[in-house]
């Protein structure tokens, strides 16, 4: 099936499809085998139902119009225009400033290439007008650009945890400490390059024009809308007043609101907001659509408990399994997009997970990076293609895969730090899965639901074959 899979996406034919067409071809060919009940068949219909009635996928689009209505009203030039000349004067300003203001519009876009492709128009040219290395510049964009997937309100969180059957709330918290660590190790590596190679990153000259006050009362007027749009967001979410859903709504809300009071809500920018989250959460249902005709045909030939027992005896139990684990995403990030390594992967891991015992959140947050990890590495990394699109001709792309690879390795080491020290994930949950009594509810209808299966998914009927009336 996986190979069958691979040559249907290598073809060029829409991953949703290539999943559904392929979940079909082998599900007929297992009941002509005698391997797979037809009947199983009919679960198709009410598992799409099951998807398109999950709440917690609602906050997706939610999300993305909010980031994409902030976007496209200016905000991250407002950003970087002034923490620019915040930290202009300062050696290595500029970078500091393209992290900081990456950090921000991660914590309230939520999209990488919203995030990457305005950093990169906006922020580029004056790094290079003012003598910055072009090979730093733009590793330090396109890194800052991929805080978006692991910073809260993250998409590739929200998908996460309603494929690991955990609380996106959860998930938010125990990712917010990594991603400001990994925000601070960004900093500090500015910070050694800015001491060790003074010319690669010169500070601003002195420009004039404005004074003391009036800086400090340009940034109060730029951060502070964001910074409470933030709060309004994760905050209410953290504190249990509003589930993700009813944050991304208010977060969308929000970014109206501020659009309209900077005079830059037009129909225009409403209408390009609507017909890109309309497309993302269109292609986000299809994916998520076939990918479950996909595991339904996948998991009824015992293809999941193949994968259990392939990763349940891999040497070294835990560290062997997450070591595996860690690889494969890596490599597939490569290759496919996240929404598709979470649909088709994440799912068949995350069960064996449970049974070792492994913290789901933990568990959850490590892939987080480690998608974010790939999504830089040449030559596929998206976040480069991103870029590649609006730099200057002078750039090249060698300077941009050599500019992010410092960058790669401060994130792997972020993926070893969460290995070492689980405290790093807030909130972990300590219940271990694999010593939980398995409780099947058997309704008279002859369907069972799964308690570790994914909800979006429904439930799978069967038919029970009982030799005592008693069992």
């Amino acid at each position: 099936m996986f190979a069958v899979l691979f040559v249907f996406l290598l073809s060029g034919f829409p991953v949703a499809f290539a999943l559904a067409a392929n979940g079909l071809l082998f599900g007929y060919l297992a009941i002509e085998q005698g391997l797979m009940n037809s009947a199983l068949l009919q679960a198709i219909p009410e598992r799409i139902f099951g998807i398109m009635s999950n709440d917690t996928m609602l906050a997706i689009p939610f999300f993305t119009f909010m980031g994409l209505v902030l976007e496209r009203s200016g905000m991250a030039e407002d950003l970087l225009e002034t923490a620019g000349k915040l930290f202009g004067r300062v050696r290595g300003g500029l970078a500091y400033a393209v992290i900081l203001v990456g950090a921000l519009l991660a914590a309230t876009t939520g999209v990488i290439a919203a995030s990457v492709i305005s950093m990169g128009l906006i922020s580029l040219p004056v790094m290079l007008k003012y003598g910055y290395s072009p090979r730093i510049a733009t590793g330090v964009i396109a890194a800052s650009g991929t805080l978006a997937q692991i910073i809260p309100p993250s998409l590739v969180l929200i998908v996460m945890a309603d494929q690991l059957g955990v609380s996106v709330g959860d998930m938010y918290a125990g990712a917010m400490l990594p991603s400001l660590t990994l925000v601070a190790l960004y900093l500090a590596y500015v910070f050694v390059v800015s001491r060790i190679k003074k010319d690669a990153l010169p500070p601003l000259p002195d420009l004039g024009h404005t004074s003391a006050l009036q800086t400090i009362s340009t940034v109060l007027l730029v951060l502070i809308p964001p910074l409470l749009l933030i709060f309004l967001v994760l905050g209410t979410i953290f504190l249990g007043v509003a589930t993700p859903t009813e944050g991304g709504a208010m977060g969308a809300v929000g970014a109206l609101v501020l659009a309209a009071a900077k005079r830059r809500l037009s129909l225009a920018v409403l209408k390009q907001a609507l017909e890109a989250t309309t497309k993302l959460s269109s292609f986000v249902l299809f994916i998520l659509i076939g990918s479950t005709v996909f595991s339904l045909t996948f998991r009824a030939i015992g293809g999941d408990l193949w994968v259990e027992q392939l990763m349940t005896n891999l040497p070294g139990g835990q560290i062997g399994f997450l070591v595996a684990v860690q690889l494969l995403i890596f490599v597939l990030g490569c290759f496919l997009d996240f929404f598709e390594i979470a649909f088709i992967a994440i799912p068949l891991l995350a069960p064996v997970a449970h049974k070792l015992g492994i913290d789901p959140i933990w568990f959850g947050v490590m892939i987080g990076v480690n998608l974010q990890t790939s999504f830089l590495t040449p030559p596929f990394g998206f976040a480069l293609f991103y870029l590649k699109s609006v730099t200057p001709p002078e750039v090249k792309t060698g300077d941009i895969y050599k500019g992010i690879l410092p960058f790669i390795l401060i994130q792997i080491a972020m993926v070893v730090l969460i290995y070492l020290f689980p405290q790093f994930i807030q909130g972990q949950q300590k219940q271990v899965y694999k010593d939980t009594p398995l409780q099947l509810d058997l309704p008279l209808n002859g369907g069972y639901q799964d308690p570790y299966s994914n909800p979006s998914q429904g439930t799978v009927p069967f038919v029970p074959k009982f030799s005592q009336p008693n069992q």
